[in-house]
C-alpha cells in the first residue's frame, strides 16, 4: 500500500484515509485554491507502526488502568506522557521508514514543510480537534520529517486530546492518526479568520500578526483583529494590537524575534488585503457549504491557504466542564516568564503582606460592628485570592508540563518522569515547616527530660515552648485550616514525639547531587546558542514547581486570617453578644459559620465506609507517582484527628495529600491516593523524600482499611493488599 498520497492523488473515498485537514486541503487544491503543494500520510502507516511494535497494546494498558471516562485531567496528563515516551523509544520499523523515506525525499529534498496531524474526525462541524494535535513548522530533511511524523502520532495522545474525547465520549481503542507534510510557505504576514463570528453570525472575525501563524494561534504575538460585516465585506472595526514581536523560521523549528519599528507602527494587513482574505474565506463557504475557520498567509502579494475547517457548532460545553480551562493551562515559554515575572514580584508579596496585616490586627479589642467589618475584609480577601489561585497560580503551577516534554523530547529517558528529579530543589515551603518540626524532634532525642515532660505534661522547656510558638505563628494549626476553634498547638506535641522516634528524615533534593547529574545532558543536547534556553527552561521549571507547593500554603495564610475573625465572633456568640438590639449577622457570615461547625469539607476527608466494607480485590490499579516500594501498615486518613494518630513506618493512605498535612508524610513508608497525577501535591512531596506513591486508586479510602498490611509500589503504580 502507498503510504505516501499527493493531494492530487485523494477521492472522496479517501476522506477517512487522510483525515479531515488532508481530505479539506485536497479538495482546495483540486478546485485551484491557492493551497501550498502536500502530501499526506495515511492512517494506514500509523496502524501498521503501532501493530508491528507492540505500542497499541502499551497503549491502551495506560488509559485502560481505571475507566477512562473516571480519570481525572491530571491522571489523563500522566498517561499521555507515558504513551509519550513509548513513542520516543520506539523508532519506525525499517519496513515502514523505506515507504516513507522514498517518495518524501524525492518530493521535498532540502525544502522546508509543516508537518500537521489530520486525524480521522478531526476538522468536522461538530467535533472540531483544533489545536489538540501537533504540528511542527519549518522541518527539513527527510529524517527530519519521519521523525516529526512519530511525534504527530504521539500527540493523538495528547492529554488535551484525550480530554476531549472523554468529553465526547469517543471510543480511544479506534483512534488514529494521519498526517500532512506541507510545503512550507514562509509568509511575512499571516493570520486566521472566521468566516461566521462566534459570537455574532452577521459578522466575519479576521486576526492578523507579521511572521508565521505559530504565535498568534499560541498566545505569544498578540493580533490586530478587524470585524467585517458579513454579506457586504465592509470592515466594521480594527482593533489595532500591541506590536512587538513575531515568529519567524530559524536554522530548525521557528523562533520569536523583535518586529523592526517599521513594522511594530503600522498594521500587518492593508483594507485590500483584509478585502481579499474575506473573499477567500467566503469562497471556502461556498464550496463547503458551512462557514470556515480558516488559517492563511501571505507571501509579498501572494496569498495561501494553510488549512481550513468547518467553524464547530457542536459539542457545546456543559456547565461545570472544565476543559477551556484546562486548555488555559497550556502556556507558552514567553508567556510563563510574564506570568512568574508577575506572581513573584508582585502577587505573592501583596498576598503576604496582606496577611500579615490581618494578623497584626487584635480582633478581640474590636467592638461588634468594627468585627463584622473586619471580617467581611478577610472575605473579600479570601475571594479575590482564590480566584487569582485558580488564574494565574495554577497555570504557571503548570509550567513545569512544558519543561517536562522539552526534557522527555530531548534525552528521551527510560523514565518518563526523570524530570521531576531535576526540579526539586529543597525550597519549599512544606519542606521548610517539616524542617521545624525536626528541630524540635532532634531538642527531644537529645534530652530524656524534655521527652518525659512532653509525654506526662504535654509540654516542655522554655527553650521549646518558644520555638513551638513561633512554628504556630509561622504556620497555624497543624491540620486544622478549616476549624474556627482549634488550638493552635494542639496536637503537634504527640506528632513531635512520633518523629523523635526515628532517625531523621531529610528530603532527598538537598544532596543536590542527582539534579546537576541530570541537568547536564539536558543543556548538552541543546545546539551551542539555544543553552541559555534551555538553562532559562530549568529555571522556569523550578519556580513552577515551587509553586505548585507553596501556593496552597500561601493561600492558607489568608484563609487562616478569615478563620480568626469567625473564630472571634463564635467566642462571642457563645457569650450571647452580637445579636442584641436586632442586629442579625450579615448572611454570608452566618453561612461561614454555619460550615465551620458542620463537617469539615476539605479534600482529605471522605465519608466512612460502609460496616464491614473490605478490601475486594488483592490489587488495585492506580498512576505511578514516586518510584520506589514499600509495605507497612495501612492509616486511612478520614478526619483531620486521624493525622495525629499517624505512626512512623505506615502507609498514608487518603482522598489526596494537601499540603497542610505534609507534616506526617516523612514518617511515611508510602502514599497511597484518591486523586490522581504527577503534578498533584502528594506526588511532588513523595518525590521529595524518596517515598514510593501510587495516585489515582479508585476508592482507594474504602478498599484499605486502617491496620491492613498493603504493599505500595511506585513503580508500576498498584497498591497489594495483605
Amino acid at each position: 500500500m502507498n503510504l505516501v498520497i499527493a493531494l492530487d492523488q485523494i477521492r472522496d473515498e479517501d476522506r477517512q484515509r487522510v483525515g479531515g485537514k488532508g481530505f479539506a486541503l485536497a479538495r482546495m487544491r483540486q478546485s485551484g485554491m491557492p493551497v501550498p503543494d502536500a502530501v499526506c500520510i495515511p492512517k494506514e502507516a500509523y496502524h501498521e507502526y503501532v501493530g508491528q511494535t507492540g505500542l497499541r497494546m502499551r497503549i491502551l494498558q495506560e488509559v485502560d488502568r481505571k475507566p477512562f471516562a473516571d480519570m481525572r485531567w491530571e491522571e489523563l496528563w500522566d498517561a499521555s506522557l507515558r504513551i509519550r515516551n513509548h513513542f520516543l523509544h520506539m523508532p519506525i520499523p525499517a519496513g515502514i521508514a523505506d515507504r516513507l523515506t522514498g517518495p518524501l525525499g524525492s518530493r521535498f529534498k532540502d525544502k522546508a514543510v509543516a508537518v500537521r496531524s489530520s486525524a480521522p474526525g478531526e476538522d468536522a462541524a461538530q467535533t472540531s480537534f483544533a489545536g489538540l494535535h501537533a504540528s511542527y513548522l519549518n522541518v527539513r530533511g527527510t529524517d527530519a520529517i519521519v521523525r516529526h511524523v512519530l511525534l504527530v502520532w504521539s500527540s493523538l495522545w495528547s492529554d488535551a486530546a484525550l480530554l476531549y474525547r472523554q468529553e465526547l465520549k469517543l471510543d480511544v481503542s479506534a483512534s488514529s492518526m494521519a498526517v500532512v507534510i506541507q510545503e512550507l510557505v514562509q509568509g511575512d504576514r499571516s493570520g486566521v479568520a472566521f468566516g461566521e463570528s462566534p459570537t455574532d453570525a452577521s459578522r466575519v472575525v479576521i486576526e492578523s500578526v507579521y511572521g508565521l501563524n505559530q504565535g498568534l494561534v499560541d498566545g505569544t504575538v498578540e493580533p490586530d483583529r478587524w470585524i467585517l460585516d458579513r454579506s457586504t465585506g465592509t470592515i466594521v472595526s480594527h482593533v489595532p494590537a500591541q506590536r512587538e514581536k513575531a515568529v519567524v523560521p530559524a536554522a530548525e523549528g521557528v523562533r520569536l524575534e523583535p518586529l523592526a519599528p517599521a513594522q511594530a507602527g503600522q498594521s500587518p494587513l492593508t483594507d485590500a488585503d483584509v478585502a481579499q482574505v474575506f473573499r477567500l474565506v467566503q469562497n471556502a463557504e461556498t464550496f463547503f457549504q458551512a462557514p470556515q475557520d480558516m488559517e492563511w498567509t501571505f507571501r509579498g502579494d501572494e496569498l495561501y491557504v494553510l488549512q481550513s475547517r468547518p467553524i464547530t457548532t457542536g459539542a457545546k460545553e456543559d456547565e461545570g466542564d472544565n476543559r477551556s480551562w484546562y486548555l488555559s493551562l497550556r502556556r507558552s515559554f514567553d508567556n510563563l516568564t510574564a506570568l512568574r515575572n508577575r506572581i513573584e514580584e508582585e502577587l505573592i508579596p501583596a498576598m503576604l503582606n496582606e496577611a500579615e496585616a490581618f494578623a497584626g490586627i487584635d480582633l478581640a479589642s474590636l467592638d461588634d460592628k468594627a468585627l463584622l467589618r473586619e471580617t467581611g475584609k478577610r472575605m473579600e480577601s479570601a475571594r479575590k485570592w482564590k480566584d487569582i489561585y485558580w488564574k494565574e497560580f495554577i497555570p504557571f503551577a503548570h509550567g513545569m508540563r512544558l519543561f517536562g516534554q522539552t526534557y522527555n523530547d530531548a534525552v528521551r529517558p527510560d523514565d518518563p518522569y526523570e524530570f521531576m528529579d531535576l526540579l526539586v530543589s529543597g525550597e519549599l515551603e512544606s519542606l521548610e515547616r517539616n524542617r521545624m518540626l525536626e528541630q524540635m524532634a532532634a531538642m527531644v532525642r537529645q534530652d530524656p527530660d524534655l521527652e518525659r515532660e512532653l509525654r506526662e505534661q504535654g509540654t516542655g522547656n522554655e527553650a521549646f515552648n518558644g520555638l513551638l510558638k513561633q512554628f504556630a505563628l509561622r504556620y497555624g494549626p497543624l491540620g486544622q485550616a478549616g476549624s474556627v476553634t482549634a488550638e493552635p498547638v494542639q496536637g503537634i506535641t504527640g506528632l513531635i514525639l512520633e518523629i523523635a522516634g526515628q532517625d531523621a528524615r531529610a528530603a532527598r533534593s538537598a544532596k543536590g547531587r542527582k539534579a546537576e547529574d541530570l541537568s547536564s545532558p539536558f543543556i548538552a543536547s541543546f545546539r551551542e546558542e539555544e543553552q541559555e534556553l534551555a538553562r532559562a527552561l530549568i529555571d522556569l521549571g523550578r519556580a513552577s514547581y515551587r509553586l505548585r507547593d507553596n501556593d496552597n500554603i500561601y493561600l492558607e495564610r489568608i484563609t487562616r486570617e478569615l478563620q480568626r475573625a469567625l473564630a472571634e465572633i463564635t467566642t462571642r456568640l457563645e457569650k450571647g453578644g452580637m445579636t442584641e438590639e436586632g442586629r442579625p449577622l450579615p448572611p454570608e457570615i452566618t453561612e461561614l459559620l454555619s460550615q465551620a461547625e458542620g463537617p469539615d469539607q476539605r479534600s482529605i476527608l471522605v465519608q466512612e465506609g460502609k460496616a464491614g466494607f473490605a478490601l475486594s480485590a488483592r490489587q488495585i490499579v492506580g498512576q505511578p507517582a514516586g518510584p520506589g516500594i514499600a509495605s507497612g501498615t495501612a492509616r486511612v486518613i478520614r478526619q483531620q484527628a486521624d493525622l495525629f494518630q499517624f505512626k512512623r513506618g505506615e502507609v498514608l493512605v487518603c482522598d489526596a495529600v494537601d499540603p497542610t498535612m505534609t507534616f506526617v508524610v516523612p514518617l511515611s513508608a508510602g502514599i497511597v491516593e484518591r486523586r490522581g497525577g504527577m503534578l498533584i501535591h502528594g506526588a511532588i512531596i513523595a518525590r521529595e523524600y524518596g517515598i514510593p506513591c501510587v495516585t489515582g486508586v479508585p476508592d482507594a479510602t474504602g478498599f484499605i482499611r486502617t491496620g491492613q498490611t498493603v504493599t505500595d509500589d511506585g513503580y508500576l503504580g498498584i497498591v497489594i493488599g495483605g
